[in-house]
């Protein structure tokens, strides 16, 4: 019997880890007005086949508790007719939708810091997060979209307020039948209490690799070699697969250094890093049974305005690496 029971975890965490494809996926950022085939036909020449879609709710402090988020002000792009509307353009093309709304605090300060001062503050923030990401998973059931992401590096949020937690995602599950996700950053993941209760260990991986100013695939190779026996040991311990919410590197100077830096003002412009270290990614990961995919951050609706030859930002769009998604995401390699 205690054989029977051995084997039969392996088949069944082999079945939720194993996949035909990967989630070959593109961070779709929001825009003002709406989206046609033109805007879709880049994400399909990388061979993509997953868009997250990303409604933003705004905080005016990390200490605040009103989430505020209004069909009036919000991008075309975050509004249920422009989710429906990108959806639609983005489905004629085969490819599947995570919705990941996020906070936007004011100024830009980290999301993982929000914290409130008393009881009464919490409770508000509850509320209203509550209002926020319960109307985009309805939202989402609507759209029929594969994955909805509950919540996007929140660490102290979920520290504090483990039980409004595991009621939240109760209470999703009510409103939408898909698979759920959250995303935990990079530092975070290893204290989140309540991966039991989702379909993926979502992580926004922008884990430090290399001091090098332009770091070579070896050097990002080797960076990875401490993180990946760890992000693995999650993936056996919940039986559920790893997915990179968010993944990706500046092209800049030291970009492998602190990747998640988004503020740092440099002149520089490096794509050999960004091409060492995102083939480097996808070396240490693509190949795994026990890694679903990933979303690229970020690439904008207008492709041929974005990126190119002066841009040290995140995006791959006509850039280098762009070959390099093209190549992973279609196996060959």
């Amino acid at each position: 019997m205690k054989l029977f029971k051995v084997l039969l975890f392996v088949v069944l965490f082999q079945s939720c880890t194993s996949q035909v494809k990967k989630i070959n996926g593109v961070s779709f950022v929001a825009a003002s007005d709406s989206i046609s085939s033109k805007h879709v036909k880049p994400v399909k020449a990388i061979n993509s086949n997953y868009a997250s879609l990303m409604p933003f709710a705004l905080l005016k402090a990390v200490d605040s508790s009103n989430i505020y988020y209004s069909a009036k002000r919000q991008w075309f792009g975050e509004t249920e007719e422009g989710l429906q509307q990108y959806a639609k353009w983005l489905r004629k093309s085969n490819i599947k939708l995570m919705v990941k709304p996020q906070i936007w605090v004011w100024n830009g300060e980290f999301t993982g810091t929000i914290k409130m001062t008393n009881e009464a503050d919490w409770k508000n923030l509850e509320k209203t997060y509550s209002a926020f990401i319960l109307d985009f998973a309805a939202i989402s059931q609507r759209l029929n979209a594969e994955i909805f992401c509950i919540g996007t590096e929140l660490e102290q949020f979920v520290k504090h307020r483990p039980d409004y937690w595991k009621q939240l995602i109760l209470d999703i599950k009510k409103v939408y039948k898909g698979k759920l996700t959250y995303a935990a950053n990079w530092d975070e993941y290893k204290r989140t209490p309540f991966w039991s209760d989702l379909d993926f260990i979502g992580i926004d991986a922008y884990f430090p690799l290399s001091d090098l100013k332009t770091p070579t695939f070896e050097a990002a190779m080797k960076g990875w070699e401490k993180h990946k026996p760890v992000i693995k040991s999650y993936a056996d311990k919940f039986s559920k697969p790893i997915l990179f919410t968010e993944f990706g590197y500046r092209s800049v100077d030291y970009t492998a250094a602190k990747p998640w830096e988004t503020s740092r003002v440099l002149k520089s412009v490096n794509f050999v890093g960004q091409t060492n270290t995102t083939k480097a990614l996808f070396e240490t990961f693509w190949h795994e049974p026990w890694f679903s995919g990933g979303f690229v951050w970020k690439w904008f609706h207008n492709y041929e305005a974005s990126g190119g030859i002066d841009n040290n930002r995140f995006t791959p769009q006509n850039k280098p690496v762009e070959a390099v998604f093209k190549a992973y995401y279609s196996n060959e390699y």
